[in-house]
């Protein structure tokens, strides 16, 4: 059964934008704290997060969190994800979480393209399937608990397995994923979701995630001989950002 790709943002600091600027005040101001957070509302505090992230400014960003619970994602995506470290993760449990008919799997889009290489991939995704069914049951009729019986047939799983996490980061901490994952060398996959993300917080923290993207876009590609040759055209891209679509490699 094919995976689809779902990002909800269940929740973050509200009014991310002034929390962070009252949160930069306090480090310039003279007033007390009750002046600067009452003050947070003010007309100056966008273009004053503009110069702060201008100047380099970022430790204030990370009074920012936003959670998100992401499905359709394979556990080979999930594998790099959680290697970003300043962030919280929840992933659903393979262990405690089975299933009695199929389980959910991500297909790569050169292979689901290509109606052979796809016929190939989903026959082997039908074989682990069955498999693990067989295991499972021969497990519990041996005597194993359910959840042990699935803490052991999890072996043949593969990394194309669907799953499910709740992730919780910083807006600064987002900024160098979206740095990392939004380059065109990174992963097909952690690349769609990190743009999908990226679209979701700019809607409610747009001065903050207004530059967000792969490096880049404001300077030298770091990739050196490994760049894509592409930077003028993901520059322009992610300056007029309106389409649903991540650029193709």
């Amino acid at each position: 059964m094919k995976a689809r790709l779902n990002i909800i943002l269940v929740s973050h600091t509200p009014e991310p934008e002034s929390t962070v600027s009252a949160a930069a005040r306090l480090c310039y101001s003279p007033a007390n704290i009750k002046d600067v957070v009452c003050g947070k509302k003010n007309d100056k505090s966008q273009p004053f997060l503009k110069k702060l992230i201008s100047m380099g400014h970022m430790s204030p960003l990370e009074h920012a969190s936003f959670t998100f619970a992401i499905e359709g994602i394979s556990r080979a995506c999930s594998h790099q994800l959680v290697r970003h470290r300043l962030a919280s993760y929840s992933q659903q449990s393979q262990r405690y979480v089975g299933t009695e008919d199929e389980f959910k799997y991500v297909i790569p889009t050169a292979i689901k393209d290509n109606e052979e290489l796809r016929h190939i991939f989903e026959k082997a995704m039908e074989s682990i399937n069955n498999d693990y069914q067989k295991l499972v049951k021969e497990l519990i009729k041996a005597g194993r608990r359910r959840e042990e019986a699935l803490e052991d047939a999890r072996f043949i799983l593969p990394n194309a397995a669907e799953t499910k996490i709740i992730m919780t980061m910083n807006a600064r901490e987002l900024l160098h994923f979206f740095n990392q994952r939004l380059c065109m060398r990174a992963q097909w996959e952690i690349r769609n979701m990190a743009m999908e993300m990226l679209k979701i917080v700019k809607k409610v923290a747009p001065v903050i995630f207004a530059n967000a993207g792969p490096m880049c876009l404001s300077g030298k590609c770091p990739e050196g001989q490994f760049a894509c040759g592409k930077t003028e055209e993901v520059r322009k891209y992610f300056h007029t950002l309106t389409s649903g679509n991540v650029m193709e490699e």
